[in-house]
């Protein structure tokens, strides 16, 4: 990787934070509070990409996030035909955000390679995920020690991939474009969004499913100890 980096900015959901995993003990959880009898597997099959389509939507600006929280839950059990009384998903959705900074997997090689490339660079944060939720998983995952700087989507009014949260992360990092890189897991919202605006990328396929020529990819985080 060129000598010239200095800072590196992470995504953090999908990319540092296993949201996935987490999720899933988050709903486990509410379902069991409120006793609702349905499949965890069957329901978070469908609710997944139900919900990674309305932060695109979000992303987009297309919905508001009352909008996004209350709609990919209803959404998902109209789809597994459970129904469920609109007063309950508003309580499922508050829950929801209460309980899922109380579990804190990371991906694997996290704190290893953070505490590597802390010892040589900047690290900072981008992210579109709301204040306090962001705020209270770095917190409980320990990783908020790692990161000088935290820029989220709310502070600025704009999500990734607009170049206005490259460039209010850049200038609160005291950064320069060319003397940063982005590591994220979304190719639109982190990759080309970091790309458009001069900073260079490189792509978390956690899933190793989004093979592409186009961009620097890596599918384990401990690769970035090679990178760099």
């Amino acid at each position: 990787m060129s000598n010239t980096i200095k800072h590196i900015f992470f995504d953090l959901d999908h990319t540092l934070w296993d949201f996935d995993k987490n999720s899933g003990l988050t709903f486990e959880k509410i379902f069991d509070i409120h006793h609702i009898d349905v499949g965890l597997k069957d329901f978070l099959n469908v609710y997944e990409p139900i919900n990674f389509q309305y932060w695109k939507l979000y992303r987009e600006e297309k919905v508001t996030k009352a909008e996004l929280r209350y709609g990919r839950l209803k959404d998902a059990f109209d789809k597994i035909g459970v129904s469920i009384s609109n007063e309950l998903i508003h309580v499922l959705s508050e829950d929801y955000i209460t309980y899922l900074s109380s579990f804190n997997h990371v991906f694997d090689g996290t704190h290893d390679v953070l505490n590597y490339l802390s010892k040589k660079y900047e690290l900072h944060i981008i992210t579109n995920g709301f204040e306090e939720a962001q705020e209270n998983k770095m917190k409980a995952s320990n990783l908020k020690q790692y990161f000088a700087t935290i820029t989220n989507s709310e502070m600025v009014g704009v999500k990734k991939p607009n170049p206005k949260i490259f460039n209010f992360a850049l200038d609160l990092a005291n950064a320069r474009a060319e003397n940063s890189i982005m590591i994220g897991d979304n190719l639109e919202a982190d990759i080309q969004g970091a790309i458009d605006v001069g900073i260079d990328a490189i792509h978390f396929d956690y899933s190793n499913t989004n093979k592409t020529n186009k961009f620097k990819q890596i599918t384990h985080l401990a690769r970035l100890k090679e990178l760099f």
